[in-house]
């Protein structure tokens, strides 16, 4: 998935609010980004950080900038919109570049199913159980090479397991997608101490049937692309990931 615009460096002033970003760009100007992430952010908004916005000529765009990427400076990026995933794994599985998704033909985005909720992708194929795949894009990494979810508490995203469960009660196929979008770690874990009812929510649902799959991403100021051979795909726990 290219950016629409090209992007521009900056260098984060303060973020504040959830969604607003202050940042200067190289020519001096202070500017006001949308800063698309609802999460903490832990260790990605400290001030000075060098980070890449996109910029927009929408007239009904209040703000002129978004808020991309996080640029480690040692070749490495973390991608902080929120929206990126979908967008970066709807070309995925359209293109089935995703081994153990390739079967699938149609891919419907926002479907609606359990209470008062939309699927991020809902797969079908014939001869196929339909898949659900609920989509969580990855951010925070506490440890070299560790990514870990979530950054913060997320009773959404709890619910989202409990209604994954019963997808996988009825039969279909059921998937907890994490997207990692973090070009420096090749390991994931559930951060259990931040969210300890999420991570019990999703043991319950890993043993009624719901899947677990974890995709890398390939990450420049040019796009943001899924790359499914930097993590393996685990339906199970593996200790060797968390050493």
């Amino acid at each position: 998935m290219r950016f629409e615009t090209p992007l521009v460096p900056a260098r984060l002033i303060r973020r504040y609010k959830r969604f607003l970003a202050d940042c200067r760009l190289d020519d001096g100007r202070e500017v006001t980004a949308h800063c698309a992430n609802p999460g903490s952010m832990m260790g990605l908004a400290e001030p000075g950080q060098m980070i890449w916005l996109e910029p927009n000529d929408d007239p009904k765009k209040k703000l002129k900038f978004g808020w991309r990427l996080v640029d480690h400076e040692n070749g490495h990026f973390t991608g902080v919109d929120t929206s990126v995933p979908n967008r970066a794994l709807r070309a995925a599985l359209a293109a089935r570049e995703i081994p153990e998704l390739a079967a699938y033909d149609t891919v419907r985005p926002e479907v609606k199913y359990g209470q008062n909720s939309r699927i991020d992708f809902l797969l079908s194929g014939p001869g196929l159980p339909d898949a659900y795949i609920e989509v969580k894009s990855v951010t925070l990494s506490r440890q070299p090479g560790l990514a870990e979810f979530p950054d913060s508490v997320t009773a959404r995203g709890t619910k989202h397991l409990g209604e994954l469960a019963q997808m996988a009660a009825q039969g279909h196929r059921a998937i907890m997608l994490y997207l990692v979008q973090r070009t420096d770690c090749d390991r994931f874990a559930l951060a259990a101490d931040i969210d300890p009812a999420y991570a019990a929510a999703f043991e319950v649902a890993q043993a009624q049937g719901v899947e677990r799959m974890i995709c890398g991403t390939r990450i420049s100021p040019d796009g943001v692309w899924v790359d499914v051979s930097t993590f393996p795909v685990i339906n199970q726990h593996d200790p060797d990931l968390l050493t």
